[in-house]
């Protein structure tokens, strides 16, 4: 059986490394909020291009405190992709605020800017885009729409680590000007360049990340961080997330526990250097797929840039998908459906269960996503490209 991600495979070839940085913390005796964090932390932040990251326990936790951070609540609404998973919108409506779903593009599955500007009101307060399967989201027009109304950006990066942006030189920082321009490639910031590179996670006012175990960068458990710039914002979620205080036994916010412990900072920060390398076996193996996968009853994904998705999952879409899913288990290829029911249909939203989005919907009804990890063979990603022609 071609797996769909060996999780066993994958963090076996870190476990001398691992083993070695939880041996210190048990022989310091030191769990949480230590040195491994505060280093994962600025190790994390520098290599998403921003000035700070904090650790917290999940990603619904980081998406949680980043709206807690910006104050929105009861009667403010923050745009939404129709098609992402539930957590986006959970974080929104926990907060007591209303998601604005809009529908995403049928080609990339991310959230489709065309249609924003149509669903912004005086109540509206930012706009969440998250990197689906791993594809950064086109951020120009929705930079230049958070300007004109004066909207925060949150990055939902659960599914992005490493994920970039090409994005023009010309002034575009005056289009978001809390972001910090990062040039992956090179360190010429001159005028004269016409493309810079931006990591998912300085993409907006802030982001957030799910360190799960089957993501690109996962951990061992639950984990999860938050990026900004925002020295300001930094500091309140901070406090917030550490039972609202500043200072110990001093309590300035009505806050929650949300901290990422010392053994996964250390199993992040041991991953973390190999993610680069994770992410391009990903790309060619995402690249051979798209290039020999020639079936008419399976329609790829597309991207805008080939750089510009660390393919988190690769997602293809069919429109028999469960006997498409039966074949391919019989041929010993295990798939998974991410996901197989939009959020407007979801028995917890229910208020929401006779509205139409037929994009979304369509996406949901046909999708399956095929292997794809660093760990896998080339005869491995053959194999699934022969089983798929042979459909």
């Amino acid at each position: 059986m071609i797996k769909f991600l060996d999780l066993e495979k994958i963090n076996n070839r870190f476990r001398t490394e691992i083993d070695k940085r939880i041996a210190k913390i048990l022989d310091k005796g030191w769990y949480l909020q230590g040195e491994e964090n505060e280093t994962f932390c600025e190790n994390f932040a520098k290599f998403c291009g921003t000035k700070y990251c904090l650790g917290v326990a999940n990603g619904l936790d980081a998406l949680n405190l980043i709206i807690k951070g910006f104050g929105f609540g009861n009667g403010d609404e923050i745009i939404v992709p129709a098609n992402t998973y539930i957590a986006s919108i959970l974080a929104i409506s926990e907060n007591g605020c209303t998601p604005v779903l809009v529908e995403p593009d049928i080609n990339t599955y991310n959230i489709n800017p065309d249609l924003i500007e149509e669903k912004i009101t005086n109540k509206t307060k930012a706009i969440m885009v998250v990197h689906l399967y791993g594809q950064v989201v086109q951020m120009e027009k929705i930079w230049e729409l958070a300007k004109k109304y004066n909207l925060k950006i949150i990055e939902d990066s659960a599914q992005a680590h490493g994920g970039a942006a090409h994005v023009g030189c010309n002034n575009k920082s005056d289009l978001f000007t809390s972001a910090t321009h990062v040039d992956i490639g090179s360190d010429d910031m001159s005028s004269e360049c016409s493309l810079q590179v931006r990591r998912a996670g300085n993409l907006g006012d802030a982001s957030a990340f799910s360190f799960y175990p089957g993501k690109n960068l996962g951990c061992m458990g639950d984990g999860g961080a938050i990026t900004t710039n925002d020295k300001e914002l930094y500091e309140k979620i901070k406090a917030i997330a550490n039972y609202g205080s500043d200072r110990k036994y001093h309590h300035i916010y009505k806050g929650t526990n949300s901290r990422l412990d010392e053994i996964q900072a250390a199993v992040l920060d041991v991953k973390l250097k190999y993610l680069e390398k994770d992410n391009e076996r990903r790309r060619e193996i995402a690249k051979y797929y798209r290039e020999n996968i020639k079936n008419a009853k399976i329609i790829l994904p597309q991207t805008y840039d080939e750089n510009a998705s660390v393919w988190h999952v690769f997602v293809v879409r069919t429109e028999n998908r469960d006997e498409f899913q039966k074949y391919l288990s019989d041929n010993e290829i295990q798939t998974i459906i991410h996901y197989p029911t939009p959020p407007h249909k979801q028995g917890a939203y229910s208020e929401w269960n006779n509205l139409s989005f037929p994009v979304s919907e369509e996406i949901h009804r046909t999708i399956i996503s095929l292997p794809i990890s660093p760990v896998m063979t080339n005869e491995e990603v053959k194999k699934v490209v022969e089983v798929v022609n042979e459909y």
